[in-house]
């Protein structure tokens, strides 16, 4: 019963031909490939940075907050809403209709529409036949969207006076 085959690059001894052959370091990564590594780190190090640092300023100034903020309790007139001096119009528990979010909502969807169409549009010859496919299915999708909400009555505004 001797020593198992050693499979080449899996397991070899540190000596091993396998080794030497992809450039590679005995126990490490390869050269090139701990360099192209490095590399990619460094180009994130940016980034990496930024959300720390805004993470950290963010959380510091929260328990700044904490710390040197007022603790005075608040008395019920000082909770209320102040309207230029006249007491509120609205019921503290006034809730806002469904259509009011559903109109919101389809703002931000094709507000977004918006922002992602423009790079296609400006440089459409640069991206091809491809893009154009893919931009009217976007835009179908969008379409059939609006058209199911339309019906549903989504868009309508009921009058409740």
């Amino acid at each position: 019963m001797g020593t198992p085959p050693q499979v080449p690059g899996l397991g070899a001894s540190s000596g091993s031909p396998s080794h030497r052959r992809n450039g590679e370091q005995p126990g490490g990564w390869g050269g090139r490939r701990a360099a192209r590594f490095a590399a990619v780190l460094r180009s994130y190090l940016p980034a990496v940075v930024f959300v720390v640092l805004g993470a950290g300023l963010g959380i510091f100034f929260v328990l700044a907050n904490s710390w040197l903020g007022t603790r005075t309790r608040r008395r019920p007139a000082t909770a209320d809403p102040y309207e230029c001096g006249m007491p509120s119009a609205f019921k503290h528990n006034f809730r806002f209709g469904v259509s009011f979010y559903l109109v919101a909502l389809m703002f931000l969807i094709f507000d977004l529409e918006v922002i992602l169409l423009l790079p296609v549009a400006l440089q459409l010859e640069a991206f091809g036949l491809h893009a154009l496919g893919a931009v009217g299915l976007f835009l179908f999708v969008l379409g059939v969207g609006l058209v199911y909400e339309w019906r549903r009555g989504a868009l309508e505004w009921r009058d409740r006076g």
